[in-house]
């Protein structure tokens, strides 16, 4: 089962770098003999590197020359022009690449309408040749941007590409969304117009905050200093950028926030590349975790967070990592899932846990969390057997719940404060191929989306009523 992660404008190629970086480090860890193996080709092709062109793929046996399967996009060629240049040039080449130079304005008709309609013969052919080196190909993974013009416009573009080249293949989207003091100014409609594509072409969407990730960057950064998580950080701690000082915080705190969503995706595709007792399928998050089409937007949390600083750190009790799970501090939005509805709830463990540890822990907890009536057992458990480096176990929790509205509609009142004086839409309209309507299409399918919600959540507190059934007839 492989999965085909795209990463998409500056936010996108970030995380993404951050991403192979600790991929790789994770498989050297527990891949000591170099041996190419099945773990490895979930995200990696071996090549043999000297017959030209990449060489033919090797299955088994040393590695030779490992290359990431991936398509990393921008219209701006300086983050992947760093990556090239960086300790990661080798795992990617040229035919994996799509750039350009003038990037997309901060504007999100540019993205989508002029730079899609450029590269879309460029995307699909280098699309459809990294697909054929997948021998099962389980889902897609965009990473990308809300606010900025080329993540937003042209990544939700490469989404609609996706579902036409390859219908049945899943698209989880993992979309990094604004905070209020966001610099770019047209951020509130970039997202608009985005949520709208994201409604309708992904399977799933995990959403992001910037602002989550910079308060929990600033929780370790504070605990470093406070002597709480033990006195030494260690040299090249990932949390300090590679510079073993925690200083560096303060001057580049994006090394760390990136590193917090590259978690994230390596503790959801753990089980897909690694053996455990229980195995969840990527394809099988969607369908357990999304009971409504438009309502695929999962709420994630991580534990525990100092996987994140590297940091020597004595290990968390077990009980303590799942209560962690459930509470503000750890969610990747700001959003507080234990005071609002679950529609479903996915617990990813990794390490030395048993299924009984798994079973005793959600009875534990199910009585101070409140489930919709009609799926009350809405729980999906993973087992991976794999830890994270340097750690003894860890947890992800994926919620379907209806948290994330207020994360929706202060998008919207953000967007609205603009779109009444008509700021800056004339930006947008002089691009061919967008019109006001899109603008009110957007709007619109944010207002259903949250009106959805409002729906779910005027149900919870209620009497528990079974939902009615057909009757048989005899």
């Amino acid at each position: 089962a492989v999965s085909l992660p795209f990463a998409v404008g500056q936010c996108g190629n970030q995380v993404g770098c951050r991403f192979w970086d600790l991929a790789l480090r994770e498989h050297a860890a527990v891949n000591k003999k170099g041996m190419y193996d099945e773990a490895l080709s979930s995200f990696f092709r071996n090549v043999d590197t000297r017959s030209g062109d990449n060489g033919p793929d090797i299955y088994k046996g040393k590695i030779c020359s490992l290359k990431a399967r991936a398509l990393l996009i921008d219209m701006e060629e300086g983050v992947v022009n760093e990556i090239l240049q960086g300790p990661l040039r080798d795992v990617f080449d040229s035919k994996q690449l799509i750039t350009d130079v003038s990037g997309s304005g901060n504007n999100w008709a540019v993205g989508h309408k002029i730079y899609g309609c450029q590269y879309r013969e460029n995307i699909v052919e280098k699309l459809r040749r990294t697909a054929e080196h997948c021998d099962c190909l389980q889902c897609f993974f965009i990473i990308h941007s809300m606010g900025g013009g080329t993540g937003s416009g042209l990544g939700t573009f490469v989404l609609n590409l996706l579902e036409e080249e390859f219908p049945e293949v899943y698209r989880f989207v993992t979309s990094v969304y604004p905070s209020g003091e966001d610099d770019v100014i047209t951020s509130p409609y970039n997202s608009v117009l985005a949520m709208k594509e994201l409604n309708e072409h992904a399977d799933c969407v995990l959403p992001i905050e910037n602002e989550s990730l910079f308060d929990i960057v600033n929780k370790i950064h504070q605990m470093i200093n406070s002597g709480k998580l033990g006195s030494t950080v260690k040299q090249n701690s990932l949390v300090t950028s590679s510079a073993g000082s925690g200083k560096t915080l303060q001057v580049k705190p994006f090394d760390a926030m990136n590193n917090i969503v590259a978690n994230l995706l390596l503790n959801l595709t753990s089980s897909a590349r690694f053996e455990g007792s229980l195995n969840m399928d990527l394809n099988e998050i969607s369908m357990n975790l999304v009971p409504f089409p438009r309502l695929h937007y999962l709420v994630s949390s991580l534990t525990p967070l100092y996987t994140l600083a590297d940091v020597s750190v004595p290990s968390r009790r077990l009980d303590q990592m799942f209560s962690d799970a459930f509470s503000r501090d750890h969610q990747l939005i700001q959003a507080d899932p234990k005071h609002s509805l679950y529609l479903a709830c996915a617990l990813l463990v990794r390490g030395n846990v048993q299924v009984s540890d798994l079973r005793r822990n959600i009875e534990r907890l199910k009585p101070s969390l409140h489930f919709v009536s009609w799926n009350q057992e809405g729980w999906k458990t993973g087992l991976c057997s794999v830890p994270p480096v340097g750690h003894s176990h860890s947890l992800l929790a994926l919620a379907n719940n209806t948290c994330v509205k207020p994360t929706f509609i202060e998008l919207k009142d953000r967007f609205m404060k603009l779109y009444k004086k008509k700021a800056h839409l004339h930006h947008y309209l002089q691009i061919d191929g967008m019109e006001q309507s899109c603008f009110s299409e957007a709007i619109c399918s944010l207002s259903d989306l949250i009106e959805e919600y409002n729906e779910l959540d005027a149900t919870k507190g209620g009497p528990r009523i079974d939902p009615s059934r057909l009757k048989i007839a005899v």
